[in-house]
C-alpha cells in the first residue's frame, strides 16, 4: 500500500463503491438505509460543504451530535478533506464543551438539534469558530461573528444570515460539486479524540490516519473476524474510542453494516434494536451487561447475534459468565484506550479466559514493568505498556504529560496488570487502585468479582477506607438486582451475608469490613466505574461506623 497516499474516508467507503459494492448497505439508522454510493457522495458534499465555509486542511471540526448518518458523514467529510474531525461528549454542558472548544480552537462546530443550545453557549470562549452548523430545526443565539447555518442550507451552499446579522455566502454550488479526496498520508492528522484520564483536564489524543485502517486490520479482523455480512450494534457511542471503531472503523472497513441508535442506551432500547435489525456484532460495557441482567430481557433478546464484545473496564467473571449463560452469547472482554484507539488485548472466540483481559491482539506488543522500568516475570504485577500503529502520536499542547505517557514507541497505560502462565493477561486496576488491608495489597477488582459471584448483586465497587483507628479497610458498595431477597434483610442482615459471603471464597483480610447498599454506582459517560466518588461516599456515609444503606 502506498503510504505516502492514503485517506481514511477513502479506505473506509470509496474504495467499496470502486470495487462495485456502492449498492450495499453501510449505515441503517431510525429506518433509514443508506448505502456506500450515497454515504460517498454525502461525505463528498460535506467535505465541499466544510471548505466552502472556509475550514482549511488540519484545521480542527467539533461535533457536538447524536449517532446519527450525519454525523458519519462529519466525520467522513473532514478526513476526506484533510481536516481533523473532533467527536464531543455529547453529555457535556455548554461549560464543559468550553474546554475542548478553547483547547482544540476548531474553526467550526457541528451540532445536532438537541445539543445546539450548548454547543451555542460554549462558543463565547474561542475566537477560533466562524460557523456554527445545526443539523435540525434548533436556530440557538450565537455571538457577534460566529454564522448559524444549518446543515441542509450548508449542503446546498445557500447565502445565510450571521449571528451578527451580517451576511454570509457558503460558497453556491460548491457543496454540490463534492470534494475529491485530500492528498493525504499515513502520517496526516485525521481525527481528535478527547480524554480526562486522572487529571481531569480534557486532552485531545491526536490519531493519524493509518491508525484507523491499524485498529481494523488488527483487532476487527483478526479477533473478532468481521466479515460484510456483519450488521453491528454498539452501546458506546461515536464520540468515544471504543463507540467510532464498533460503530464507523470496523463495519465500513469491511463493507459490512453499522445500525447507529441516535437515543440514549438502555435495555430497553437494545432489545428493540436487537428485534428490528438483527445485528450480529454487539459491543457493550461491564455496566451495561449487568443492566440487561436486571432487565430480565428475554433469553432470546440477542438472536442473531454471534459475539459480543466488551471494554471500557474489566469485565468481572461471574458477571460474564451470567450474561452469556442468559443470552447464550459469548462476551470477548478486552483492553483498549483512548490512546491506542480501539482494543490492543483480548480474548478470542474459543479462546475466553472468563476474568482476564486476554492476551495481546496481534500488531501489538505489550510488557508488564516494575516501578523501576525493569519488565517483571508472569504471575508478578506492574504497570501495562503497550505498542503498536494505532497509538497516538501524543496529546495536543500537552508536552509534559505526553512525555510521561507516549515514551517513545511505548504508551504507559497506567493500568495494572498481571500476566498469568498461560499467557493470559488480568487487571488488578488502575494505577493507584489496589489497596492494602492488614499491610497485604488486596485487588479490589478480586474482591468485587466475588461479590458478583452471590446472586443478588449485579454491580460492586470496593475501596480503601479509614477506620477508627487510622487504619485502611477494603469496603464495598454493592447494587443489588430488582427483587433480591437481601433487600428484604435490611442493611445490617445484608452487610452480614455477603461479608461472609466474601469470607467464604478469599483470604479473611481481603474481605470488605463493610458492604453498603446503592441504588446506582457513579460512573462516566462511557460506563467505567468512577472510582473517586466511590470513595467520597466512604467519607460521607462513614461505613466503618455501622451499616448503612442509601
Amino acid at each position: 500500500m502506498d503510504t505516502d497516499r492514503f485517506n481514511a474516508t477513502d479506505y473506509l467507503v470509496d474504495r467499496h463503491v470502486r470495487a462495485g459494492d456502492g449498492g450495499r448497505v453501510a449505515i441503517r439508522c431510525d429506518g433509514r438505509d443508506v448505502t456506500y454510493g450515497e454515504l460517498a457522495e454525502l461525505s463528498a458534499a460535506v467535505a465541499a460543504a466544510f471548505a466552502a465555509l472556509g475550514v482549511r486542511r488540519e484545521e480542527r471540526v467539533m461535533l457536538v451530535m447524536s449517532d446519527t448518518v450525519e454525523l458519519v458523514a462529519a466525520i467522513l467529510g473532514a478526513m476526506r478533506a484533510g481536516m481533523i474531525a473532533v467527536p464531543v461528549n455529547t453529555m457535556l454542558g455548554s461549560t464543559d464543551l468550553a474546554l475542548p472548544l478553547a483547547d482544540s480552537r476548531a474553526r467550526m462546530v457541528v451540532a445536532t438539534s438537541e445539543f445546539a443550545d450548548a454547543a451555542a453557549g460554549a462558543l463565547a470562549v474561542s475566537d477560533a469558530v466562524t460557523h456554527l452548523v445545526v443539523v435540525g430545526d434548533a436556530r440557538p443565539t450565537v455571538p457577534d461573528g460566529v454564522t448559524l447555518i444549518g446543515w441542509a442550507d450548508a449542503l446546498a451552499g445557500v447565502s445565510v444570515a450571521a449571528g451578527a446579522g451580517a451576511d454570509s455566502t457558503a460558497g453556491a454550488g460548491a457543496a454540490a460539486a463534492g470534494q475529491p479526496v485530500a492528498d493525504t498520508g499515513d502520517d496526516s492528522p485525521a481525527l481528535w479524540l478527547y480524554t480526562s484520564g486522572t487529571t481531569g483536564r480534557p486532552k485531545a489524543a491526536m490519531h493519524r490516519h493509518a491508525n484507523i485502517r491499524h485498529v481494523c486490520v488488527t483487532y476487527a479482523q483478526q479477533v473478532l473476524g468481521i466479515r460484510p455480512d456483519d450488521r453491528c450494534l454498539s452501546v458506546a457511542k461515536l464520540f468515544f474510542a471504543y463507540g467510532i471503531g464498533n460503530s464507523l472503523f470496523f463495519p465500513l472497513s469491511v463493507g459490512a453494516t453499522t445500525i447507529l441508535e441516535p437515543r440514549r442506551p438502555t435495555p430497553a432500547v437494545v432489545a428493540e434494536r436487537a428485534a428490528a435489525d438483527r445485528p450480529t456484532l454487539f459491543f457493550g460495557v461491564p455496566a451495561f451487561f449487568a443492566a440487561m441482567l436486571r432487565a430480565d430481557l428475554p433469553h432470546d433478546t440477542l438472536a442473531g447475534v454471534r459475539l459480543a464484545a466488551s471494554a471500557g473496564e474489566a469485565l468481572p467473571a461471574p458477571l460474564q459468565l451470567r450474561w452469556t449463560g442468559h443470552f447464550g452469547v459469548d462476551i470477548l472482554d478486552g483492553l483498549g484506550s483512548t490512546e491506542a484507539l480501539h482494543i490492543f488485548v483480548s480474548n478470542a472466540p474459543g479462546d475466553i479466559g472468563p476474568g482476564t483481559s486476554g492476551r495481546p491482539v496481534p500488531g501489538y506488543d505489550v510488557e508488564i514493568r516494575d516501578d523501576s522500568g525493569a519488565v517483571v516475570v508472569p504471575g508478578k504485577p506492574g504497570t501495562l505498556f503497550v505498542r503498536g500503529e494505532s497509538v497516538a502520536t501524543g496529546y495536543w499542547c500537552r508536552t509534559a504529560t505526553s512525555r510521561a505517557v507516549f515514551q517513545g514507541e511505548w504508551l504507559a497505560t497506567g493500568d495494572t496488570y498481571v500476566q498469568g502462565h498461560d499467557g493470559r493477561y488480568t487487571c488488578l486496576g488502575r494505577s493507584g487502585d489496589i489497596l492494602k488491608s492488614g499491610g497485604i495489597w488486596v485487588s479490589p477488582g478480586e474482591v468485587e468479582a466475588r461479590l458478583l459471584e452471590h446472586p443478588d448483586v449485579v454491580e460492586s465497587a470496593v475501596v480503601a477506607a479509614t477506620d477508627a483507628h487510622g487504619l485502611e479497610r477494603p469496603v464495598a458498595f454493592v447494587v443489588l438486582r430488582d427483587g433480591a431477597t437481601l433487600v428484604n434483610a435490611g442493611a445490617a442482615g445484608a452487610q452480614d451475608v455477603l461479608v461472609a459471603f466474601c469470607r467464604d471464597g478469599l483470604a479473611h483480610f481481603k474481605a470488605p469490613r463493610a458492604v453498603v447498599v446503592v441504588d446506582n454506582l457513579p460512573r462516566t459517560a462511557t460506563g467505567k466505574l468512577q472510582r473517586f466518588k466511590v470513595r467520597e461516599l466512604t467519607t460521607t456515609l462513614n461505613p466503618l461506623s455501622s451499616p448503612s444503606e442509601v
